[in-house]
């Protein structure tokens, strides 16, 4: 019994010194200001049957954006061994940049969107070693194309890689190595510009995303969906993201960091063409749109990009265009 007690009180302490730490280092200024953006892909657009021009458009000219994180997803780029296509990208950077929209461009294998890692279909059997010389020659073919560009702001590479826990089956370990040989081609290719590296503000522990790029970029997730006992809400304070920016700065260095992904759809496990609008609205209304807004303005980060500005723009088709309306007037 006495042992017991002395095992209670040690992991008490640990705890008490863990909430300490995180107190001390909470202390960051709320910026007055926030610059907000969208992450927009065609990828998605699709998947929601939405004409992507039209509806980038419309993100562009209704809802004036003018800070986007695009992605070139690799099936995309290079639905055939060695054939490129660059239309659908090279209509989204031109469109943004007649109206000096900046983009963050996303590149790798690993984007934005379920199943986290995108490999065309080509190249799906390919080994390893022969799949990651494939991957490197899309990034060269990428960068190349797009560096003359000066509304490219960073190349984001990879999304998320440290948070090989989510999408295994899909992803499998993270290979850090080659991670390192992505971003010293992108640096190689393009030595003027920084090289954004994220990690999941949820589950990830920074350090090694905050390590391994200029600028550091991070997610927040508030309201999720678990099968089987439906939906959890974080218990993450927006203090806990100042206090990880702080606690990264100290240990790694300061450098540029935002908030990359701020989640404004719901979370389904479904596809949401065959989910019912009640069960969309019932995980995501306007009321906890608002929160998430607010929440995020309390995160210490002075730029943000909203994640689900396509669902926003199919919901407004389906007769609920409250959510365009809600990001019309944080855009202006």
């Amino acid at each position: 019994m006495i042992f017991l007690k002395k095992i209670f009180k040690f992991f008490l302490g640990v705890i008490f010194l863990i909430v300490f730490i995180v107190a001390i280092f909470s202390f960051r200024k709320t910026p007055d200001n926030i610059s907000y953006g969208v992450s927009f892909s065609k990828y998605r657009a699709d998947e929601l049957g939405l004409p992507y021009r039209e509806t980038f458009i419309s993100i562009l000219d209704d809802l004036k954006v003018r800070d986007f994180r695009l992605s070139a997803h690799w099936p995309m780029i290079e639905p055939e061994k060695d054939v490129f296509n660059f239309i659908d990208l090279d209509f989204q950077i031109e469109e943004a940049k007649k109206r000096k929209a900046e983009v963050i461009l996303a590149i790798g294998r690993r984007l934005p969107s379920w199943p986290e890692c995108h490999i065309p279909g080509w190249a799906r059997d390919l080994s390893w070693e022969d799949q990651k010389k494939e991957i490197l020659s899309y990034l060269e073919k990428t960068v190349e194309r797009y560096k003359g560009y000066e509304n490219i702001k960073y190349w984001q590479v990879e999304n998320e890689p440290y948070l090989s826990i989510f999408a295994k089956e899909h992803c499998g370990e993270l290979d850090k190595e080659f991670l390192k040989e992505e971003i010293a081609l992108v640096k190689k290719l393009d030595p003027e510009r920084k090289v954004l590296v994220t990690d999941s503000g949820n589950l990830g522990l920074w350090y090694g995303a905050w390590k391994s790029g200029d600028v550091f970029g991070t997610s927040v997730y508030i309201y999720l969906w678990n099968p089987e006992i439906g939906q959890v809400k974080t218990i993450y304070r927006p203090f806990v993201y100042k206090a990880k920016t702080n606690i990264s700065e100290f240990f790694f260095g300061k450098k540029d960091s935002l908030l990359i992904e701020l989640a404004l759809e719901p979370w389904l496990i479904e596809p949401i063409t065959t989910a019912s609008i009640e069960t969309q609205i019932n995980r995501m209304d306007i009321a906890k749109f608002d929160e998430i807004i607010n929440f995020s303005k309390k995160t210490g980060f002075s730029e943000q990009y909203l994640w689900g500005v396509e669902w926003w723009y199919w919901m407004k088709n389906k007769g609920h265009s409250e959510y365009f309306d809600k990001a019309k007037e944080i855009f202006e």
